[in-house]
């Protein structure tokens, strides 16, 4: 059971460590991070399906030529891009929140150093250093949580954009 207890208690003491706004920080990347499971789940799964509804739909159609098969056409890849592109405006804003909120942190642990140095003047090194660490290891957290996201979120829409430019060649219009 040690095994499970050590990594437990090594997460608790780095969050004690940062303070409460390392809480907000590991809820906003926990949040972030199931939105992006969730969109690459869905491309793997719900969106092929999509696609290959629309596809259907599209070849059923005898008239490929008139303005409302253009029409059709349009509505078909709309839809598709609004189901691709759900959630990844979320994402990008809580990638965003990330470095704001490490950014708060680093606030909060200066004031409370600034607070140890008014009360008990520069001598009292151990009271300064929590204070410090409340205002780097939050940053720190901030920043990694939002390189993650960027990375993820940029290779979610490339994969979007993508699959919208495959649908519009599959959904061709005859000439």
């Amino acid at each position: 059971m040690d095994w499970l207890t050590t990594p437990i208690t090594a997460v608790r003491d780095f969050m004690e460590l940062g303070g409460p706004v390392l809480t907000v920080i590991a809820v906003t990347i926990f949040a972030m991070w199931v939105l992006i499971i969730e969109r690459l789940l869905f491309f793997r799964t719900g969106l092929n399906k999509l696609a290959e509804s629309s596809i259907e739909r599209w070849q059923e159609r005898a008239d490929r030529e008139s303005w409302y098969a253009r029409q059709a056409r349009d509505k078909l890849l709309s839809r598709f891009s609004m189901a691709a592109n759900s959630g990844v405006s979320v994402i990008q804003t809580l990638v965003a929140l990330c470095p704001l909120l490490g950014l708060l942190g680093t606030v909060t642990g200066m004031i409370l150093v600034f607070d140890v140095m008014a009360i008990s003047g520069t001598g009292n090194a151990r009271s300064m250093a929590a204070g410090v660490s409340q205002a780097t290891i939050p940053t720190m957290a901030g920043m990694v949580g939002a390189l993650s996201g960027v990375f993820l979120t940029t290779m979610i829409t490339r994969m979007i954009e993508r699959r919208v430019e495959g649908l519009e060649e599959e959904l061709y219009l005859d000439h």
